[in-house]
């Protein structure tokens, strides 16, 4: 396990290396000009230039990569070009409601995808194994903005059980607060909570149909405990590599349900670098989202081996 984990963090290096690369080139190409942004459209020239000297945007793109490379080894994230401040504080301010979102929107595709992939292998009755069918192609079918909407209406305006939007940390109201989470995470969370159930049936099926299966149940184990003791361990590894990489997308989902309901997390802060043409901050986001991703997948590749001690990491 060490000598994999060794040799992992150089790749992570160098993934996040040609990200970055990949990261900054592409914001460059997108028609725009920070210094325009900044100045107004009825700038003089003049101004325009004298912004770009102050932001280094008259310098060659290469150099400002250097020095944007340079600048992140020692930890220093500079400062917002338009939002106003370091950025490094501005995503810290937005990192925490976006981790809650997250987190409470991984609890529900656990729980979801868990409830869907057991129902839809093991359910005798073929209307429940259909309306499995139906919701997990509904939830993959019908796009993160639809749902959005829909929840609020039936939820929020509709029944009055949830608020619409806005946010309050769970740590400082937990009642109060779990309200607020509910409806992003469940939108959110649907679309990977089918994916998941989707590959955990076809995996419970596979196992379901394995000789051992048919011996524990010749020998009078209740079907129950076949499928929780027996089937379910041997079908989780590959539904916790597919878990890892949905929780990639959560982040990167995130941006735009915090958009919908109002979220006050890196999202609205990446729509404003975007909008305002905020290269550091769009730039350190999406390098943070690269790292977040590749942490995740290092740990999805650790937990597979742990589930399944025939795969050996090393």
């Amino acid at each position: 396990m060490t000598s994999y984990l060794l040799r992992r963090v150089p790749s992570g290096l160098l993934v996040l290396l040609l990200a970055s690369f990949v990261i900054f080139l592409m914001l460059r190409l997108i028609p725009g000009d920070p210094a325009v942004t900044l100045a107004g459209p009825d700038a003089p020239p003049g101004t325009v230039e004298a912004i770009r000297a102050r932001l280094g945007l008259d310098e060659p793109v290469f150099s400002q990569y250097l020095t944007w490379l340079g600048d992140l080894a020692r930890g220093d994230l500079g400062p917002s070009y338009a939002i106003g401040g370091d950025v490094a504080e501005l995503i810290g301010n937005g990192l925490g409601a976006t981790v809650e979102l997250t987190l409470g929107a991984l609890l529900l595709v656990v729980a979801l995808g868990l409830a869907l992939g057991v129902l839809g292998a093991t359910a005798r009755r073929r209307p429940v194994r259909a309306a499995v069918r139906v919701l997990t192609t509904g939830a993959l079918s019908v796009p993160p903005f639809v749902t959005g909407v829909v929840l609020v209406l039936v939820f929020a305006v509709g029944l009055g059980w949830l608020p619409a939007g806005g946010h309050l940390s769970v740590l400082e109201a937990p009642d109060l607060g779990v309200q607020y989470l509910l409806l992003p995470s469940l939108c959110l969370a649907l679309p990977s909570a089918a994916v998941l159930g989707r590959y955990l049936k076809d995996g419970l099926e596979r196992a379901l149909a394995e000789d051992y299966v048919r011996t524990a149940t010749a020998l009078g184990v209740s079907r129950r405990r076949v499928v929780w003791r027996h089937a379910l361990p041997n079908a989780l590894p590959p539904a916790v590599t597919v878990l890892g990489m949905q929780t990639g997308q959560l982040l990167g989902g995130a941006i735009l349900v915090e958009a919908i309901f109002a979220w006050p997390g890196l999202g609205r802060l990446a729509q404003q670098g975007v909008i305002s043409r905020d290269y550091p901050v769009v730039q350190d986001l999406l390098l943070l989202l690269v790292g977040v991703f590749v942490v995740i997948q290092l740990l999805t590749d650790i937990a597979y081996a742990v589930l399944d001690p025939r795969i050996r990491v090393g």
